[in-house]
């Protein structure tokens, strides 16, 4: 099975590079159309909230570990994620939380633009860049595929106004950088997607796979 795999230290980054992942610092250029907005204020990563899905009082809980550019999670939530959510997150068996993966700076982009609308259009928003992907990442053009971003959004219900605000937010963009780097070095994340169940690391699995953990430990 083959996933994007990040290297130590760090993630492959093509576009994100050094300035992001080891100069947490350093200048961030959140919109591609204006000129990079220099923070100079340490990222601080305990302002950035997990987006959960599922009962507080759920017996087992999934963390997933995403990029919004990674194709084979945009494979996971076409083809696994939607049993899951119907089979054990609707059903109260699940607490499902999401954590986003910089692999480069569209994801950083397509994380600031699903986080925008906060978290009660943030999942819906989330399933549309996934199933969009290969429209919106297409071109590899910065200035297209943050318009094609907005696009999304635009459907969802946020408007320019909102998203302007959100894209030239430097400030929160570093803090994300910041919760992503703690978060991967925490829990030992090197590809995507991967899963935390109960704590436990797992690679990308097929439904059934997922199952079989999920009712052992739910039974347990």
């Amino acid at each position: 099975m083959l996933r994007r795999n990040l290297i130590a230290g760090g993630v492959a980054a093509a576009g994100l590079g050094a300035w992001a992942l080891t100069r947490p610092d350093a200048a961030l250029p959140v919109d591609p159309l204006k000129a990079a907005t220099t923070s100079t204020a340490p990222a601080n990563p305990s302002t950035i909230m997990d987006m959960v899905l599922g009962s507080a009082d759920a017996p087992v809980e999934i963390v997933e570990y995403a990029s919004f550019t990674c194709p084979h999670c945009a494979n996971f939530h076409a083809n696994v994620y939607p049993q899951l959510k119907a089979d054990y997150i609707d059903t109260g068996k699940v607490r499902f939380v999401y954590r986003e993966v910089y692999f480069d700076r569209f994801g950083l982009w397509a994380s600031i633009i699903a986080r925008c609308g906060g978290e009660m259009r943030f999942f819906g928003i989330t399933e549309l860049m996934y199933e969009k992907q290969r429209e919106w990442t297409a071109s590899g053009d910065p200035a297209t595929i943050v318009n094609e971003l907005r696009k999304l959004a635009k459907t969802a219900g946020l408007t320019d106004e909102m998203l302007d605000e959100c894209l030239n937010d430097a400030e929160n963009a570093q803090n994300l950088v910041g919760w992503y780097e703690a978060n991967a070095k925490r829990d030992n994340i090197r590809s995507t997607p991967s899963f935390l169940i109960d704590g436990e690391n797992y690679a990308n699995m097929a439904y059934a796979e997922f199952q079989s953990v999920l009712d052992e430990k739910i039974g347990g």
